[in-house]
């Protein structure tokens, strides 16, 4: 495919982006609170001034979606046919993206959702374009170097057979009357047996791979464009350098370091991480290029909390040490036994002597384990994953960009440029530092328990203008409101009142697209 100007392509074009609800967006009423908050627009808001949000009104309009159900759930038979007609390019971004979601929710967004999403492209007239957002580790727990090819179809997957399994373990654990929260554990557990058990390292991955497949399948005359990111991290230059969006994947680990919670790891010593046909495939990534190695990663988190200590709830500055890294799962497991294991149990064998003097320290401890063994299951797989992901057409795309100076700038992805100390150091940790601050001085909100009916004034002062309910559910942790919250606030019994200001607040799950003059779609 000959690559011409980017920005004539995009030139009054009407397009489709699914996954708002996610990275990308939010629902319409907290469109204001929840997105162009981020300083991520500060670049927007410069620009526009007091027309922001005439040009946001004109550029985007909210439409009430499902991605996991035919025609996406749209039910506005002319609003279907509006879009048949008018789309010229879909950009599918929706995904779980938790490791260890349940089987039967990761399957029903990553897998029959991308079907869903291309039955749907396949009927728009227009279409020119399809871009599917991927992830680089659909390879699975391959070594060597991994081309940018179509997955393998004779993979021995099966997924009318996976879908069996989940709607039968389903109606089992239905059958036998199991509350939620075992289905919710159940689930959770059998789709990582299952994507173990087919060669991959979690749900999320094994999931988004049967994505991938099906797609490949399916498409037909649908011309297909794959990207296949490794580990997303801060921003680089655009829109300034440092934006990080969470605190999740490879900002675990600094923001644990900071906090003196990740005295250990496993994983090889000098393993590479990488930051970032018929079909055209791209990954999107630094290992081939530009490799940076796991301890280097964690050396400069190190060097930066070392010389800028993270201060604790206690106004004191939290002293960091190197984190000890072992090569095996076996010399972990020892390490941890004798630090940790034998004196939490002494702890607790003291509790019970002295009425519970130290039970403080116990929990602070058994916290810390907990947390230390948790990040080590999850991520384990990617720290001795050996494979270098091939970005070749990825790189013939860069030199065919070089052809216009002004794109290359305007997208600029050149992987060759990162010199990773500096970006780490000045760039990509500040910015995890700053997110954990503000994160950390978000104001706190009312806890809303069982049988508890708040005030005019309490949902008012706290619910509305914040967007974030803290709840008895999740413990201490601040959360958006989202639309699978209507549930639980209806088994709370609060008052009509309370959940009809509620569900106009959390408004519907939005996809979205971007339509020339009139404005985005959020579905």
């Amino acid at each position: 495919m000959e690559l011409g100007s980017v920005v004539e392509f995009l030139e009054n074009k009407t397009i489709l982006v699914s996954g708002v609800t996610g990275f990308v967006a939010k629902a319409a009423l907290r469109f204001q609170n929840e997105v162009l908050a981020k300083d991520v627009f500060n670049v927007l808001k410069e620009k526009w001034g007091t027309r922001l949000n005439s040009f946001i009104s004109e550029k985007i309009t909210f439409v009430p979606g499902d991605i996991s159900s035919e025609d996406l759930g749209l039910k506005d038979s002319n609003l279907k046919e509006e879009l048949w007609n008018e789309l010229d390019i879909m950009v599918n971004s929706a995904a779980i993206t938790k490791f260890d979601e349940r089987y039967d929710v990761a399957f029903g967004i990553n897998t029959l959702g991308v079907i869903h999403l291309v039955n749907f492209a396949k009927k728009c007239v227009k279409l020119k374009v399809f871009v599917h957002v991927s992830t680089a580790y659909v390879a699975g727990e391959r070594t060597g170097l991994i081309l940018e090819n179509p997955l393998d179809g004779a993979s021995g997957l099966d997924f009318d057979a996976e879908m069996k399994v989940i709607d039968q373990k389903l109606n089992e654990l239905k059958t036998k009357g199991a509350p939620q929260k075992e289905i919710t554990l159940f689930m959770k557990n059998l789709g990582t047996e299952r994507a173990k058990l087919h060669g991959w390292p979690n749900t999320y991955v094994f999931t988004k791979t049967m994505g991938e497949m099906l797609m490949q399948q399916s498409k037909e005359n649908l011309s297909l464009v794959i990207i296949r990111p490794t580990v997303v991290s801060g921003t680089y230059k655009e829109p300034f350098p440092g934006w990080v969006e969470d605190l999740k994947t490879i900002n675990t680990l600094f923001v644990a370091s900071a906090q003196g919670n990740l005295p250990c790891l496993v994983g090889e010593t000098k393993i590479i991480m990488d930051v970032p046909s018929d079909a055209n495939i791209y990954h999107v990534g630094s290992s081939l290029r530009n490799p940076v190695t796991l301890v280097s990663i964690l050396d400069y988190g190190f060097v930066y909390f070392t010389k800028k200590p993270w201060i604790n709830k206690q106004g004191k500055p939290v002293k960091v040490s190197k984190i000890i890294l072992f090569s095996s799962i076996a010399s972990f497991h020892g390490y941890m036994q004798i630090r940790y294991l034998l004196p939490l149990k002494g702890l607790q064998v003291a509790n019970t002597v002295f009425h519970n003097f130290f039970k403080g320290v116990y929990n602070d401890l058994r916290k810390k384990v907990k947390f230390v063994m948790r990040v080590v299951e999850i991520y384990k797989p990617y720290f001795y994953f050996n494979g270098i992901f091939d970005d070749t057409n990825t790189e013939k795309l860069r030199m065919t960009a070089r052809g216009s100076r002004t794109e290359t700038d305007l997208f600029y992805f050149d992987p060759d440029s990162i010199e990773w100390r500096d970006y780490f150091m000045n760039t990509h940790i500040p910015g995890v530092e700053k997110l954990l601050q503000q994160k950390r001085s978000f104001p706190k909100t009312k806890v809303f328990r069982s049988g508890h009916v708040p005030s005019d004034k309490t949902i008012t002062d706290r619910v509305m203008p914040m967007t974030f309910i803290q709840s008895s559910r999740m413990g201490n942790t601040h959360f958006p409101v989202s639309h699978r919250d209507k549930t639980y606030f209806q088994r709370q019994r609060l008052s009509k009142m309370t959940l009809n200001v509620l569900r106009n607040q959390i408004g519907a799950a939005p996809i979205c697209c971007w339509k020339p003059m009139s404005g985005i779609y959020a579905l």
